[in-house]
């Protein structure tokens, strides 16, 4: 059983335990501040567990953080111990992808049933939702960080970011469930196979205060501030790497490791 004291201690969250509406969205925004989006351990050739001690002890104890399986099979586990209906959706992550690109379905989310259905996803690195949505709503809804909306189009529910006065793709969705075998198997191409992204990318992203968002894409480190402007710099050096880790996401590497996936670090 998750022990939910050590999770709202690794979040810092002080705030009801009751399956409501206002704990889904506090609960949302303090894990996407608190556990950081990262594909480290696939960089570095480790498996990905998906079992709840695993996760529990590598995001929780040892604080590091995880990509959307990780991320949504443990928040799965902390809304279901606090009383809420929950069930796992799949999805095709579309964001920075035209629509003529069909991705594989390989992300996981989450439908949580209150007085109505709510899409709830603290696992699609710099696009977590900070509050959860309405399922059933299709006009502009607000977040603790960007304005958000689920578009409906062919069939499908495409759960769309706005950003000035552009509306771009985050995920595509059927609304299907998406059962521990499809995770298991979407879970293992996206950690092992060599068509993975994340076998050649280095991924890392945290929600910040006042809307600001933190990531780290290779080598760029970008904050974007909650009125989109935007600052990068280079990360030169994997010393430096290890730093930004740390001082910006909380993350601290296992001892001996070294990131490099293909590239030379000063």
């Amino acid at each position: 059983m998750l022990d939910l004291d050590a999770y709202c201690a690794r979040i810092d969250y002080r705030g009801a335990r009751t399956p409501t509406l206002a704990t889904l969205h506090a609960l949302s925004e303090a894990h996407v501040r608190a556990i950081p989006f990262e594909n480290i351990d696939v960089l570095l050739g480790r498996p990905v567990e998906l079992t709840l001690p695993a996760l529990e002890q590598k995001l929780v104890h040892e604080r590091r953080g995880g990509y959307c399986f990780e991320q949504n099979t443990l928040f799965l586990a902390v809304l279901e111990g606090l009383g809420f209906r929950v069930r796992p959706l799949s999805a095709r992550v579309r964001y920075q992808r035209p629509r003529e690109f069909t991705p594989a379905r390989t992300h996981l989310c989450l439908r949580v049933e209150l007085d109505e259905p709510w899409l709830a996803d603290v696992g699609v690195g710099s696009m977590s939702l900070t509050s959860a949505l309405r399922l059933g709503a299709t006009d502009e809804q607000a977040t603790k960080h960007e304005p958000r909306r689920l578009l409906r189009e062919n069939g499908l529910v495409y759960h769309q970011v706005r950003f000035g006065d552009a509306w771009h793709d985050v995920c595509e969705l059927t609304l299907e469930e998406m059962p521990e075998i499809d995770r298991i198997v979407a879970n293992w191409y996206t950690s092992a196979h060599p068509g993975s992204h994340f076998k050649n990318r280095l991924l890392v992203a945290r929600a910040a205060p006042n809307g600001t968002r933190v990531t780290l894409a290779d080598r760029e480190l970008t904050e974007r501030a909650a009125d989109g402007a935007t600052t990068r710099r280079t990360v030169a050096t994997h010393d430096e790497l290890l730093a930004v880790l740390f001082e910006r996401f909380g993350i601290r590497l296992p001892a001996g490791a070294r990131i490099d996936w293909g590239h030379a670090w000063a």
